[in-house]
């Protein structure tokens, strides 16, 4: 499905792969060394598509939505870094996380890094409402990650929370990734906002779905493995 949605929008995407890279340049190595090892690791680029496709759906005529896109996926990148650090997770998309590789201060500071370099960009955009909907959802995304730290190990954790929770860690981006672009319509802008929550709600879901699926399985196994040593 992704192929059929990136098709439409395939030359803009390969011009955001390009400006991801020319934007990751810093005069100190380090930044470089993490922020491509993290790009270059690969991923869906799901929240850069959306942002292009959200473009030309509603028939936006400028030329900043390729910018907008690459800063959605740096405030995406940026939230992985610090994700790690907090989960003290070892691997990302197949390899060694970048806190593994060179610890956790550098990790948090190129986290750092590609936030403040997402706000250069939006403010070479210059446009207001833009910058106030990134803001909030970086602001609603740290809370997020918060408020699923406080909850660990919480054994009454109501299903209101939980859902919160996703919505700020994960859905909120996906919002922001659909209403990032200055549309020439306001009916356009409140049509997207009625699509982004789904957007998010379903990867979430999807994600959480594949994991149970895969533990499903695994406990299968073991379970087998068990009997036919009792036997």
């Amino acid at each position: 499905m992704k192929r059929n949605f990136l098709k439409v929008v395939e030359k803009d995407f390969d011009i955001v792969n390009s400006l991801i890279i020319e934007y990751l340049e810093s005069d100190v190595g380090l930044v470089e060394n993490i922020g491509h090892y993290i790009v270059d690791a690969g991923g869906k680029r799901f929240r850069p598509l959306l942002v292009l496709l959200s473009a030309l759906a509603n028939g936006y005529k400028g030329a900043d939505h390729t910018k907008m896109a690459v800063i959605v996926e740096f405030i995406h990148t940026a939230t992985l870094l610090h994700d790690d650090v907090v989960d003290v997770a070892s691997l990302r998309r197949g390899r060694q996380t970048a806190n593994i590789q060179w610890g956790n201060a550098p990790s948090v500071l190129v986290g750092d890094f590609l936030y403040s370099r997402a706000f250069q960009l939006l403010v070479q955009v210059a446009d207001m409402s833009i910058m106030r909907v990134m803001a909030d959802a970086t602001n609603v995304i740290s809370e997020g990650e918060v408020k699923q730290m406080s909850n660990a190990g919480n054994d009454e954790l109501t299903e209101i929370t939980y859902r919160d929770v996703i919505y700020r860690k994960t859905a909120k981006l996906f919002e922001a990734a659909c209403v990032s672009v200055q549309f020439s319509l306001m009916w356009r802008r409140l049509t997207c906002w009625s699509l982004v929550n789904i957007w998010g709600w379903r990867f979430k879901s999807l994600t959480i779905y594949l994991i149970i699926k895969e533990l499903g399985k695994l406990l299968a196994r073991t379970l087998v493995v068990i009997w036919l040593k009792g036997r």
